[in-house]
């Protein structure tokens, strides 16, 4: 019996730390997300390292460098360089986004072009919708594209 209510208990606090995603229709969660990931692409434009840390989900994993990066504060930290100078060293825009019929997980994707408009890498961010109209990256990966002309 003691058994059954440590297990009991450990459930119920379970059910109470997970909380719901809110939801909306996918049509608008999708230009929702578009919106997101252009004004998030506008960061690094402005090099506004504060306003990119605006769009990242405290639980993100970003796959950038070696080592997967873990958590809001390792992705910040890892991405400061980016923002350190006053030209921006590439830039990036949403080219496709899906988002889940739930309307709370939304897919985007692109092209990264260096300062010069080549292409050099293609992103895919999976973004959460957190709170109404409030959207924040939980997943992020960049990959190199073949530079076949060479």
């Amino acid at each position: 019996m003691k058994a059954f209510a440590v297990v009991a208990t450990a459930l119920a606090l379970t059910a109470c730390a997970t909380r719901p995603l809110p939801t909306m229709p996918r049509d608008e969660a999708k230009l929702q997300v578009i919106a997101t990931e252009t004004a998030f692409a506008k960061t690094m434009a402005d090099r506004d390292l504060k306003a990119f840390a605006g769009f990242i989900a405290d639980d993100t994993v970003f796959f950038s460098g070696p080592t997967p990066l873990h958590g809001k504060q390792a992705v910040v930290a890892f991405w400061t360089r980016f923002y350190q100078k006053p030209e921006a060293p590439f830039s990036w825009a949403p080219e496709e986004v899906e988002v889940l019929e739930a309307g709370n997980l939304a897919l985007s994707s692109g092209p990264v072009y260096d300062p010069k408009g080549k292409l050099i890498a293609r992103f895919s961010s999976i973004w959460r919708l957190e709170a109404p109209g409030q959207w924040r990256i939980v997943f992020d990966k960049g990959g190199e594209v073949c530079d076949c002309a060479k």
